[in-house]
């Protein structure tokens, strides 16, 4: 029979810290259970496991049951430490730089029977070389609790490679460009505008009425010299003599 969570988490709890403070990192717990549960990260490289900042790093706990009875996983937790050698005299929990969130499932497993559980994790630490440990807990039929360490291995620290796509990327630029700019404009507006003055506008000459002037050049000419131009008169103004004007009376004066 299976204890509760809450006892279980308890009694977890206990048994990881127990672990972590008296079990070498390089070196795995002795587990009395019959079942074979290991972790693998499937976005592993070749040359070896890399935990890139700020991104989740995913693996798969492959649980296979080889007991006579259920099993039960509980949980799967870890944690991160230091691959450099500690001095004598300093307790172990001195190399433990980061623990993990520990991740519940509760999922039994038949006996003979195999089952895989994701588990996911992020960090976000400076760039360096550490020690990965995860650790299942696990529960027999007859209430026995394992801890169980799944994987023990190193791992490299990584900062995200940077894209110029990024929109994060794209808008730092259009903020720094903006604020270029205006400092541009305020250092132009206050020193540089104020060596070079702008230049005096010529001022404007009166348009003289061409037309206006020739008519009135005209006039005065015509009254100077008492001839008219009559070229712009029209015709019907002009009072031309007729041939062969007759007196009023109609009949020739007398010589």
């Amino acid at each position: 029979m299976f204890f509760k969570s809450s006892l279980l988490a308890l009694l977890a709890t206990q048994v990881l810290g127990a672990v972590a403070q008296d079990a070498e990192p390089e070196v795995a717990a002795p587990a009395e259970l019959n079942a074979k549960i290991t972790a693998t990260f499937p976005d592993a490289e070749l040359i070896g496991l890399r935990l890139v900042n700020g991104k989740p790093t995913r693996a798969v706990v492959e649980v296979t049951n080889n007991e006579e009875g259920p099993i039960q996983v509980a949980f799967v937790s870890g944690s991160l430490s230091t691959d450099k050698a500690l001095p004598a005299d300093a307790p172990l929990y001195q190399s433990i730089l980061h623990n993990m969130t520990a991740s519940q499932y509760n999922l039994p497993v038949a006996a003979g029977e195999s089952a895989q559980l994701p588990y996911a994790f992020a960090v976000d630490m400076q760039p360096q070389d550490v020690r990965v440990q995860l650790i299942a807990v696990v529960t027999d039929s007859k209430g026995g609790i394992f801890p169980v360490n799944v994987y023990n291995g190193t791992a490299s620290i990584v900062e995200a490679p940077t894209s110029f796509l990024d929109p994060q990327i794209i808008f730092l630029y259009l903020v720094l460009s903006a604020a270029f700019a205006g400092t541009l404009y305020f250092v132009y507006k206050t020193w540089i505008e104020a060596l070079f003055p702008p230049a005096k506008k010529a001022p404007r000459t009166p348009k003289k009425v061409s037309k206006k002037v020739e008519a009135d050049t005209t006039e005065s000419a015509a009254t100077a010299t008492g001839v008219y131009d009559e070229s712009w008169i029209p015709d019907h103004h002009i009072a031309r003599p007729t041939a062969g004007k007759r007196s009023k009376s109609g009949t020739p004066k007398a010589k």
